[in-house]
């Protein structure tokens, strides 16, 4: 089994981060790859989505189930690949932080099963983390996104002595010669 746990801080009160959270539909459409959502029922959805690893891209279905809805605080659920022998889990917690902000904790565990299980997750233990991060920091900005918060902008980055006589040459020749 391979598992991951990631973790940011949202810039919006709890109830805002949950209001957001709570959509199944919304957690597959930023999932890298994604193709459709059927929303079974409450509990239940099938997504499908395109992943790759190397050059081996493939379409799969995954079933999701929603183990335990405890929000605002927390989600449980497992799901698994139609036709694969891949299960997994995971959870979503959110704590208030005070002054508008929520931390939001991810966990995500895959297993596979089988012959081929051993070979599956060797290849899939050092993309898990990053797939993961890349999905949280996506929540954390489509959730600031929907209640109006702008992201925060990286500071500049400090540029060498060299490129910025570059660019004001680049500058002086423009305007002479414009």
């Amino acid at each position: 089994m391979i598992e991951t746990e990631q973790q940011v801080v949202v810039n919006a009160g709890i109830e805002p981060t949950w209001n957001y959270a709570k959509d199944m539909q919304r957690w597959a459409s930023i999932m890298p790859g994604y193709q459709e959502c059927q929303i079974i029922d409450d509990d239940n959805s099938r997504w499908v989505l395109k992943v790759g690893v190397g050059a081996m891209v493939r379409t799969v279905k995954v079933l999701v189930h929603v183990e335990r809805w405890a929000g605002p605080e927390a989600v449980d659920f497992t799901f698994k690949l139609e036709g694969d022998p891949v299960t997994g889990g995971g959870s979503y917690r959110a704590t208030p932080q005070g002054s508008g902000a929520t931390d939001v904790r991810l966990k995500v565990q895959v297993a596979g099963t089988g012959p081929m299980a051993p070979m599956w997750e060797a290849m899939g233990g050092p993309v898990l983390p990053k797939f993961a991060k890349g999905f949280a920091e996506q929540l954390k900005a489509m959730i600031e996104q929907a209640v109006g918060v702008a992201p925060a902008q990286p500071a500049p980055a400090k540029r060498s002595l060299l490129a910025r006589i570059g660019d004001w040459l680049r500058g002086l020749w423009r305007s002479v010669f414009a």
